[in-house]
């Protein structure tokens, strides 16, 4: 027997993928007025005013209705997460998710790297920011992309640069066509640890 939202979710995403993201609303629009509470067709429909119309605020609203019945939908938080993290004036709710998140889910390398991220472009806790990049390797250390931003955490906001070496190092040992983190550290050792190298030969 067909399932009447399976069915609501596929036709959407046919037309948001086939150019018609409004027609992919109507769908959905249309569906939700007959079974509102359906958390799945509401996940997509804020993923496509989010993604495709670029109607953040109609996609957060989608959003909350989900959390207000099921505080613990780890699907929409995650969504919700993904569109408050590059607003500023949100960034205490948005910290708050993450939190609630790590909780929920303290095995996923890729969202304590978004918080971690987070933490130190909107919250500029560079330390808290350390910690989940720790955090996510210590889940999947073979993870070259976690190496290299917290790479670029430790270089730029930390200054330990033996760090810094070390974790390029093993962002190229992992994945040796990884170019950034192979250009990021040639420059390292052509600058900072050439004039360490030249100081201590003049000792």
């Amino acid at each position: 027997m067909p399932d009447p939202a399976y069915e609501a979710i596929t036709k959407a995403r046919n037309q948001a993928n086939s150019g018609n993201p409004k027609g992919a609303e109507t769908s959905l629009g249309s569906y939700l007025e007959g079974d509102p509470h359906n958390s799945k067709v509401r996940l997509v429909l804020a993923q496509i005013l989010s993604n495709h119309l670029k109607d953040r605020n109609g996609a957060i609203m989608h959003l909350d209705i989900i959390l207000d019945t099921e505080p613990d939908n780890i699907d929409a938080k995650k969504a919700l997460v993904t569109i408050l993290k590059t607003r500023s004036k949100d960034r205490k709710e948005t910290d708050r998710h993450f939190r609630e998140l790590t909780q929920l889910c303290p095995n996923d390398a890729d969202l304590m790297n978004s918080y971690a991220i987070f933490l130190k472009n909107q919250m500029l806790d560079f330390k808290a920011s350390a910690e989940m990049y720790e955090k996510a390797l210590s889940i999947d250390p073979k993870r070259d992309d976690i190496h290299y931003n917290y790479a670029i955490l430790l270089y730029k906001d930390i200054k330990d640069l033996v760090s810094v070496k070390e974790h390029l190092e093993e962002a190229v040992r992992i994945r040796p066509d990884n170019n950034e983190a192979k250009k990021a550290l040639e420059r390292l050792m052509k600058t900072k640890f050439k004039m360490k190298k030249d100081r201590s030969s003049n000792i």
